[in-house]
């Protein structure tokens, strides 16, 4: 059965990019941490528009290879044919942006883990179940990776693949220049030519920059190499010519390029030509897969490497096939795609699973990230306040157990331990930051006073903010509570943290059924575009339709809204619930002091053992996770 579209075979390590542009990869500070190499990004690449991709690599039996599986199962990349091996590191690359020419590099790949691929790796069973192999140059330049990759383009010639060559040449790693030559990408070498030539039959379509067709064709006149490549292979061959986008040759090559079939490009800023070529090559398999015609697949392929230039980092940057699609609709607005805030909102909206792991499509979520509330009970201490957060991740925890979309909601002040302790759980973690009750809105002192505190946080945390508003709040509450607002928000997006506004307008003034959608549209409006929305119960459908659509007008890839408790006892929360779950955009709950009210109390005064307490809070948060449940399935035969 073909369940895959493409694997791709040869390097997947990691990417340490300099975050400091502009400066010497000597002087760099800090580094954020992608997964890399041709192959992987093209998997990943491919995998975002929607083709069904898989990789044969190795990685090793570390924490960085676990990064790379981890980070490829978010992406929806197979990894049955990834194999861990013990005996050897996961290879490690350290990148720079210097400016738009220099873009350092250093490639740590001595005895790496995907540099002892054999021919051991390649299953036939899973070669058989795609319609496309994809081979990257660099794992030619070895006896042991060559036989694999010939192993693999053998049993796919057996059973009906198509097979694509990506040549990406890499001088230092054919050892034909120096560890500190990472950044050139030619340097001449018949040994590398030959071995070139003798694999071209092998491919349906091969692709390269000029460059790349010199050292596969001998020269550096162009035309010249490609000819010579033609002469070795019947496939389509596809040239990059930088600004000048690339041409396609299906039969003999003409006399002058400009002569070979082309596709729209993009006139965009250069902010990072490293791993254009892979976000090139993954819109153009897209293209290709589905049997488009060469101008149409040059197109996809020029919109995804003008991505690609245009952002930092390789696979982070590609475009999902929504992005890809409104992009090709409505065009370039400005050059320097990154800083297009229509654009940027939908990339990341629709690659933020890319960065977490986790299926939220239902929320159970058990909120103990109060703190004033508890500071106030009798016998509390920071030290007991501490302990019993870590009883309610227990308690959160065993109500979890195996299954999904679980969570908690936890603070940093008093919870610290509990917060970092969930970490790698499975739990879906929120964090809050508001001074606790303020109104006009303030921040917790602890997240600096330019929010840059956050770069500390881990990734899978969300930033939560609860502002209590009102549509009739005047003009300056108004405007000073939304600057602080966006100023956390534009600071989570910085970072790549998720976001949760909760407004609370109740505590405020009276509400309606427009109260809520009217504040929906004022933080819209003032550029606030959460990944969650956390309300107060809505009473009428009325209210939460209204609610729904203010969102849904603005934001079609939300994340969705949690229903707040407000300590509410357990049957108004079923009230709440039944009317909050007839719509979807509703995920589930966020509820705290009816789980642990009672029993922090009594803990707190002595009048209660732990085991008590943990014992109490899972059996409320199980019954409120079945109250939510049974209202979902009550609305799902309702609407049926």
């Amino acid at each position: 059965m073909k369940d895959l579209d493409v694997i791709t075979i040869g390097r997947a390590g990691v990417d340490l990019y300099g975050a400091q542009v502009g400066g010497r990869l000597e002087d760099m500070g800090s580094f954020d941490k992608y997964i890399g190499g041709s192959p992987t990004n093209i998997a990943c690449g491919t995998a975002r528009l929607g083709l069904k991709t898989a990789l044969i690599s190795r990685v090793g039996d570390e924490h960085m290879g676990r990064f790379i599986l981890e980070q490829l199962a978010r992406e929806g990349v197979c990894t049955d044919g990834v194999r861990t091996d013990p005996d050897r590191l996961t290879a490690l690359v350290i990148l720079g942006i210097r400016d738009q020419e220099q873009f350092p590099l250093i490639f740590y790949r001595e005895n790496c883990a995907d540099m002892a691929l054999c021919e051991d790796d390649i299953d036939e069973g899973f070669i058989r179940r795609a319609r496309a192999v994809v081979v990257t140059g660099t794992h030619l330049s070895h006896p042991r990776t060559e036989a694999a990759v010939i192993k693999a383009l053998k049993l796919a010639r057996k059973h009906g693949l198509r097979a694509a060559l990506d040549i990406d040449y890499r001088p230092n790693l054919w050892g034909v220049a120096g560890h500190g030559d990472g950044e050139s990408r030619f340097v001449e070498s018949e040994k590398v030519t030959e071995k070139l030539l003798s694999t071209l039959h092998h491919f349906d379509l091969i692709v390269g920059t000029e460059e790349e067709f010199h050292i596969a064709g001998g020269s550096t006149d162009t035309v010249a190499a490609l000819r010579r490549v033609r002469e070795n292979s019947d496939a389509t061959l596809v040239c990059k010519r930088g600004a000048l986008g690339a041409v396609a040759f299906e039969g003999a090559v003409p006399d002058s390029l400009d002569d070979g079939q082309s596709g729209e490009g993009f006139p965009i800023e250069v902010f990072n030509v490293l791993g254009a070529g892979d976000g090139f090559m993954s819109g153009l398999l897209k293209g290709w897969m589905e049997d488009a015609d060469w101008p149409t697949a040059l197109k996809y392929a020029n919109a995804c490497g003008a991505f690609a230039v245009s952002r930092h980092g390789c696979t982070p940057a590609y475009p999902s096939l929504a992005e890809l699609e409104f992009f090709l609709q409505r065009g370039v607005q400005r050059p320097d795609l990154r800083n297009d805030p229509e654009l940027e909102q939908i990339h990341w909206s629709t690659t933020r699973h890319t960065r977490t792991t986790g299926d939220w499509s239902d929320m159970r979520v058990f909120a103990f990230d109060h703190r004033a509330q508890l500071e106030e009970m009798p016998g509390y201490t920071p030290e007991k306040g501490a302990a019993f957060k870590e009883l309610c991740l227990d308690a959160a925890l065993q109500v979890k157990g195996d299954g999904a979309g679980y969570g908690i909601l936890c603070d940093n002040r008093i919870g610290r331990a509990a917060l970092h302790r969930a970490s790698g759980t499975g739990l879906w973690i929120g964090r809050p930051t508001e001074w606790p009750g303020s109104r006009p809105l303030t921040l917790e002192p602890e997240l600096g006073s330019d929010v840059g505190r956050l770069r500390e946080w881990a990734r899978e945390n969300v930033v939560k903010v609860l502002c209590f508003c009102h549509p009739q709040d005047d003009a300056e509450t108004r405007a000073g509570q939304e600057a602080t607002v966006r100023r956390l928000f534009e600071a989570s997006r910085r970072n790549g943290l998720e976001f949760l506004l909760e407004v609370i307008p109740s505590k405020v003034g009276p509400v309606d059924d427009d109260t809520t959608a009217t504040l929906i549209r004022q933080f819209y409006a003032a550029g606030i575009y959460p990944d969650w929305w956390k309300l107060e119960p809505l009473t009428t459908d009325a209210a939460w339709a209204r609610a729904v659509e203010a969102i849904e007008a603005h934001d079609r890839h939300t994340r969705g809204i949690v229903v707040l408790g407000l300590d509410a006892p357990e049957a108004a929360l079923a009230e709440s619930f039944a009317v909050a779950a007839r719509h979807d955009l509703v995920k589930g709950f966020a509820v705290g002091r009816t789980i642990f009210g009672e029993a922090a109390r009594a803990w707190l005064a002595g009048e209660m053992d732990s085991a008590a307490a943990v014992a109490q809070m899972a059996a409320r948060y199980t019954r409120l996770c079945e109250i939510w449940d049974q209202a979902r399935e009550a609305a799902g035969r309702s609407a049926a």
